[in-house]
């Protein structure tokens, strides 16, 4: 039995992941911007552990959030599935790209790390410029680049963890409409999958997913030189230092 905490599990593909891992077993600890969707979670995921709540939007709260989830002790998995479509850059760039690389900083490191990502990042640009200065320059497609950066700095920085990055597929959720044409189960057991199979296909780092798939990214995030500018950037942004290592709790 695995413990797992995922971010932004009060509905969609959080969610449903959420409600997979309990009916295998597994301890779940959900994520809700508020207090009133927390208790929607909790009532739509029977079963699972706890549920924590912070708006990823704020810098503060995620750094609270990461404070009540080490409190709680230590998890086998983090799923970083919390991200935000159909909003300004700010908050964009805040919730897909800033919270998990400070959750990711200030979580004591877990065995393994899932990103969701996007088939979209194909088409973002790193743009650390933007998200040095000037947040409301970045676009989903370049949250989404930034995030399979993230799992592939982790991958390489932090060599006893599992850090991979997931496309779920343009899934019929509320963020994918309802005439998304990807097969909506496809799009959430990849993320479960990772968290808590023992098959050699999962126990890998520095991947990323479609369906199960080892697929192709962008070259960009191979980038050590540019992994290490992303790095250095959100920690001035944040002001959360990146550790040096994983293994013990931080």
């Amino acid at each position: 039995m695995a413990r797992i905490f995922i971010t932004g599990s009060a509905d969609g593909l959080g969610k449903l992941a959420a409600q997979q891992l309990v009916s295998e077993g597994h301890q779940v600890v959900l994520h809700a911007r508020d207090q009133a969707r927390g208790q929607e979670a909790l009532a739509q995921v029977p079963g699972a552990e706890a549920v924590l709540t912070a708006d990823l939007s704020s810098i503060e709260e995620t750094k609270q959030l990461a404070a009540r989830v080490n409190a709680l002790g230590t998890f086998d998995a983090v799923i970083h599935n919390a991200g935000v479509y159909r909003a300004s850059g700010d908050v964009i760039a805040t919730v897909n790209t800033l919270a998990p690389y400070i959750l990711t900083s200030l979580i004591h490191a877990p065995k393994r790390l899932i990103y969701l990502s996007s088939g979209l990042h194909a088409g973002g640009q790193a743009r650390l410029k933007q998200l040095r200065t000037d947040l409301s320059g970045i676009s989903y497609s370049d949250s989404k680049l930034q995030v399979v950066l993230l799992s592939q700095a982790v991958a390489r920085l932090w060599p006893d963890v599992y850090s991979n990055a997931v496309n779920p597929g343009w899934v019929p959720t509320k963020m994918g409409g309802a005439g998304a044409p990807d097969d909506l189960e496809k799009g959430y057991t990849t993320q479960t999958w990772l968290a808590t199979s023992d098959e050699a296909e999962a126990l890998v780092s520095g991947r990323y997913f479609f369906h199960k798939q080892q697929k192709p990214f962008a070259p960009a995030a191979s980038d050590v030189g540019l992994q290490d500018e992303f790095l250095g950037i959100c920690e001035e942004v944040t002001g959360v230092v990146f550790p040096a290592g994983s293994g013990e709790p931080r």
